[in-house]
């Protein structure tokens, strides 16, 4: 099996290093294996399950819900229901949120066309 260090997944998630620590500290990263100097060892599951926290962090889900979600995976398959269920919520949160920056965007860009018209009738006079 393949392994990667802290500094290699880091870089593979454009993560600072303490972030992995973070996670790894709060349980979002169980069972990370560690060489014979105790240096963190990330294996394809790992970090396929890295690639899973940063995805659902990036789209705004709480440590506490992740961490609930990595338990369930722990747990194994009797809780595929309990996680598809989450995913399905998250994914409405998310597409929820997604709405509203949408919506405040279009006010953004009014300022913005507002502001460059004062600019160029400025500077026309």
């Amino acid at each position: 099996m393949k392994y990667c260090s802290i500094s290699e997944a880091s870089a593979k998630f454009n993560i600072q290093e303490s972030t992995l620590r973070y996670y790894e500290k709060k349980g979002l990263l169980p069972l990370v294996e560690r060489d014979e100097a105790g240096r963190r060892l990330f294996s394809e599951d790992q970090i396929a399950l890295l690639g899973t926290v940063v995805c659902l962090k990036n789209t705004h889900m709480p440590i506490s819900s992740i961490k609930h979600y990595i338990d369930w995976i722990v747990e194994g398959a009797s809780t595929l229901e309990l996680r598809l269920e989450m995913m399905k919520n998250h994914k409405q949160a998310v597409l929820d949120e997604i709405s509203l920056m949408t919506e405040s965007l279009k006010g953004i860009d009014l300022k913005i066309t507002r502001y460059s018209k004062l600019i160029q009738e400025r500077n026309e006079d």
